[in-house]
């Protein structure tokens, strides 16, 4: 069963009921509620073995301010909120495009949440194993256009606690708490990482093709 959460709900529901009289909410189109599709099992077991298989390389030089993020989309918007908007349902926005309200079921482990704030942006593919697998060698225009990447399935509203717990660990030392999304979580990963080009070391690449055997 689901789990459902309001951490603030009495600070949320004050500022809401503010913003609400002044006229500052925003309401767009329904959501998506989901990244982009990726590619299919079948086409990512090719992927896979497409994949360049090298051990991960070293953190040396790795710096977050190295994949500049989140980068304004459109108007006030920056990436985080874009994806807050699309991930949720009945998301409100405030005129710096905040999100103010709205309900986001985290996919990695089933919870839903009412507050943006119990909410992190995870980077499927996280930024320091990026760099680990090629992203050293990009310029920061490549490595910023990957830390905010709406065209591939590489952002996700999820659990802010859980997204922590992943950090920047692969699928062959951490996958979602929710084991009937581990197929999705591979296709995911693995279209990324050939999209960009990134290598595989050989245990992440023994755990996809684990999960996506079974898919």
């Amino acid at each position: 069963m689901p789990r459902f959460y309001a951490r603030h709900r009495a600070a949320a529901l004050g500022a809401l009921t503010a913003l609400a009289t002044a006229g500052t909410l925003l309401t767009g189109s329904p959501a998506q509620a989901a990244p982009p599709t990726p590619v299919d099992a079948g086409t990512a077991r090719t992927y896979l073995s497409q994949l360049t298989v090298r051990a991960e390389g070293s953190s040396d030089g790795y710096s977050r301010d190295k994949f500049p993020h989140w980068a304004t989309q459109s108007g006030t918007c920056n990436t985080r909120e874009v994806v807050l908007k699309r991930d949720g349902s009945n998301v409100q926005q405030d005129g710096s495009c905040a999100a103010v309200s709205g309900t986001w079921k985290s996919d990695y482990d089933n919870a839903t949440w009412t507050q943006a704030s119990d909410l992190d942006i995870d980077h499927v593919v996280p930024l320091s194993e990026a760099w680990k697998s090629g992203a050293n060698a990009w310029t920061t225009d490549r490595r910023k256009g990957f830390a905010n990447d709406l065209g591939q399935p590489q952002l996700i509203a999820v659990t802010d606690n859980v997204n922590q717990a992943k950090g920047d660990k692969d699928p062959a030392e951490w996958m979602p708490p929710t084991s009937s999304y581990h197929c999705f979580y591979v296709r995911m990963w693995v279209d990324v990482k050939h999209h960009y080009g990134l290598t595989v070391d050989s245990a992440e690449k023994s755990k996809l093709a684990s999960v996506l055997s079974d898919c």
